[in-house]
């Protein structure tokens, strides 16, 4: 994948050390100079010390061919004018976090794909946002396992069978938890006999972490 991250602090370099470990193409757009220079000599991407709030900027570093844009500034507005830009040139990923929480409808309502707090977020959901557009509330735990919640569209092995019907087809295994299934804006506890249906998002409690299998088992058919 081209990825576009804005802003180097925290998260941002959180985000940049995995995409470039997992060897996509990497691009950063910095305003703090030393952070920028810091940034081209830890990691193999290209970086521009720019505010990443004009066009031209944006074009620069390759806007019309990226696969996403990740924006993590702690400034809403730049963060905001940045996916703005994005969604304009036709950006299929657009994520991004968001300080002020009064601003979070804001970013929903403009169907940015990812909105969440910098002091509770971690790198690691935004980009797992990138690659797995239907994970959503991502929390690692320790000793690997992580707790997230996985919307089932009309693709999903699970839909039409029942949580048992999953776990006597391998398709959930014992280190797996369904923990809640919400199903039109209700809240479902589930059992045994629960079927899942389009449109469900299940949360998951995986020992093993949800990317290691559960993610993409509920994703395909």
């Amino acid at each position: 994948m081209y990825l576009i991250i804005v802003g180097a602090g925290s998260i941002g370099r959180r985000i940049v050390e995995l995409a470039t470990r997992d060897h996509h193409e990497v691009v950063v757009i910095e305003a703090d100079k030393q952070t920028a220079r810091e940034m081209a000599k830890e990691f193999e991407c290209r970086v521009l010390h720019e505010k990443a709030t004009e066009d031209d900027i944006l074009k620069k570093a390759g806007i019309a061919e990226a696969d996403a844009l990740i924006a993590t500034t702690n400034d809403d507005a730049v963060n905001l004018t940045s996916v703005l830009i994005g969604r304009q040139y036709g950006v299929p990923r657009l994520i991004s976090s968001v300080s002020d929480p009064d601003h979070k409808e804001l970013f929903r309502n403009l169907t940015v794909d990812a909105v969440a707090d910098p002091n509770r977020l971690l790198g690691e959901y935004l980009y797992r946002n990138v690659g797995e557009p239907g994970l959503s509330n991502f929390i690692q735990l320790r000793g690997g396992a992580e707790l997230g919640e996985i919307k089932l569209d009309k693709h999903s092995s699970l839909v039409g069978k029942t949580i048992m019907d999953a776990l006597e087809a391998g398709l959930i295994t014992n280190h797996d938890i369904v923990v809640a299934i919400y199903r039109k804006g209700e809240l479902i506890i589930p059992r045994g006999d629960t079927q899942f249906e389009i449109g469900d998002t299940v949360t998951v409690l995986s020992k093993r972490g949800i990317s290691n299998g559960i993610y993409r088992t509920l994703q395909r058919q």
